[in-house]
């Protein structure tokens, strides 16, 4: 047996020497050294980082008295409002698990979500009221519901047993919260988009959550106290870890519950905002907004893009408006943004179309990203540094998540050979930036949500005029990417049209995952009979928008 180094002796993990990490001592940081700066905007709404500790601790204080606590799951549906941002903080101060669910989904979807994570209660905004209604019809077991009331919300009814307001009358600003045990012990549970069935819920922890919430500072270059616009959904993968990131650096939170141009214009000019997050849908929002929807601004706006990779095109027109680009890449398996496109100086000579062809690669590993390569996935050897050659990402490091909910079979594919496999297909540049080029499982990246076309395929197969049915990404100027379905109808069956099939879709389908184009015909194969989907993505790609 080998002798115990000496710088193991007598040297042990101590309280006073070991902390775990975790985001939720951000809060309290900001409160002690920034009480009365503004920490949120939402419409006439503001408060200071001294009331957003109160409420935070109020919120987990009244869970806490509702028998929260470890390893419960606490789910919250609504728009970016400030409630989401303080779910972030106060459910996890209690040891629970926050379940942020995206506001796109349709009603079984959102059942499931609640029975897979076994809720133990529901926050949700009134506006969303009748999605919520039907889904806990459909959940099959009582669940409390706490209304979020906010006074810019249209429409909707209150469902729960108070509101938001009164509830967190049931906490105390005192509230001692405790710090994880491990912090390897889990914070939020995020469901994919649900790419073959029923969405993977993916659990995120302590350790994870802070360091890519640094991660971002690192990445964006970010100072104390930026003013960070809500355009990326909080629903989506924790709103990339920046609910935390702006709390570490005593920023504002400026809340915004729908996205539009106007909205973003205004919010810029009045309350000086200096960055925001979106994917490729945003920024052409931006370029496409009316003269009327402008409103003049006198600094340059920081914009981190993400989700379909934005046309070059698209990111030359961004930045002579007055906004400047960072692009990153990132899955809700490894807490959002994972991979930036780090500027290099040298492009800076290069004409803006080869700096926006530049700016559209992936880029390289964020500081808290230990490894980043692109490999063979039969090998999961390294592919040639040149370019051309294809293969799959693959990631690995403490911001890559514990796995998937009570799916052990989907965690250990995920984690074959000691990497996480991304799905994603690309190529490796000499510089060391990759580069997407397709993906393995065709999915659809519309407005920043992926979307099956397995799932979409399934629903048009039902329709009884439907005998072949594939979907591939059509490439948009306003979503990035939308469905569109080729479909080879039964011989003798009943007329049927494009509308037709779209409305039939829309009747079983959450809104954004259904077919905005519908083509008739043959469907191309391969002496094997599979669907030729690459040679479908060509077609649609020529059709008309």
């Amino acid at each position: 047996m080998s002798a115990q180094s000496p710088y193991d002796q007598f040297l042990d993990r101590t309280p006073a020497n070991y902390a775990p990490l975790t985001p939720l001592h951000f809060i309290e940081r900001s409160a002690a050294v920034y009480p009365d700066r503004t920490a949120v905007i939402h419409g006439d709404r503001r408060y200071t980082w001294r009331e957003a500790y109160d409420r935070c601790r109020r919120l987990a204080g009244a869970l806490a008295g509702r028998g929260i606590g470890l390893g419960d799951t606490v789910s919250i549906l609504a728009p970016n409002v400030p409630e989401v941002f303080e779910a972030h903080f106060g459910v996890p101060m209690t040891g629970a698990v926050l379940n942020t669910i995206n506001t796109r989904l349709d009603a079984d979807t959102v059942a499931f979500i609640l029975d897979h994570g076994e809720s133990k209660l529901l926050i949700a905004d009134r506006e969303l009221s009748p999605t919520v209604k039907e889904a806990l019809a459909r959940f099959g077991r009582s669940i409390p519901v706490i209304d979020i009331d906010d006074v810019l919300a249209e429409g909707g009814e209150l469902l729960g047993e108070k509101d938001y307001e009164a509830f967190l009358q049931e906490g105390s600003p005192d509230f001692e919260w405790q710090v994880p045990a491990d912090e390897w012990q889990a914070i939020t549970l995020n469901y994919t988009s649900g790419t073959t069935g029923n969405p993977k819920g993916v659990v995120y922890h302590h350790r994870g959550a802070n360091l890519l919430a640094m991660g971002n500072v690192l990445a964006w270059h970010l100072a104390s106290h930026p003013v960070y616009l809500w355009t990326l959904p909080m629903f989506h993968c924790n709103g990339w870890c920046f609910p935390w990131t702006i709390t570490a650096l005593a920023g504002t939170h400026v809340c915004l519950r729908k996205v539009e141009a106007g909205a973003i214009f205004r919010s810029i000019a009045e309350h000086g905002v200096t960055h925001f997050c979106g994917a490729p849908i945003v920024l052409g929002l931006i370029i496409n907004s009316k003269p009327e929807e402008r409103t003049q601004f006198d600094h340059k706006v920081e914009i981190m893009t993400a989700a379909a990779p934005p046309p070059a095109k698209v990111l030359e027109n961004i930045e002579r408006m007055g906004f400047h680009v960072t692009h990153v890449y990132g899955l809700t398996e490894v807490y959002g943004p994972a991979v930036v496109c780090a500027w290099n100086e040298d492009w800076d000579g290069l004409p803006p179309d080869e700096q926006a062809r530049k700016k559209a690669r992936q880029g390289v590993n964020y500081h808290v990203l230990e490894g980043l390569m692109v490999a063979d996935p039969r090998t999961h050897q390294p592919v040639p540094r040149d370019g051309q050659t294809l293969g799959e990402v693959y990631m690995r490091g403490n911001v890559v998540m514990k796995g998937y909910l009570k799916n052990p079979g989907a965690t250990e594919m995920a984690f074959e050979g000691g990497w996480f496999h991304t799905g994603d297909l690309g190529v490796w540049h000499p510089d060391g930036y990759i580069e997407l080029k397709d993906r393995a499982k065709d999915i659809i990246i519309s407005g920043g949500e992926n979307i099956s076309t397995i799932e979409v395929e399934d629903v048009l197969y039902k329709h009884p005029a439907v005998l072949e049915a594939a979907v591939v990404a059509k490439q948009d100027e306003k979503w990035g990417e939308t469905p569109c379905a080729f479909i080879t109808l039964r011989d003798g069956a009943d007329p049927v049209s494009e509308q037709d099939l779209i409305r039939f879709c829309r009747d079983n389908l959450a809104h954004f995952k259904c077919p905005t184009l519908v083509v008739f015909g043959e469907l191309p194969k391969t002496s094997t009979g599979k669907v030729q989907k690459f040679v479908l993505r060509e077609r649609a790609d020529a059709l008309d928008p």
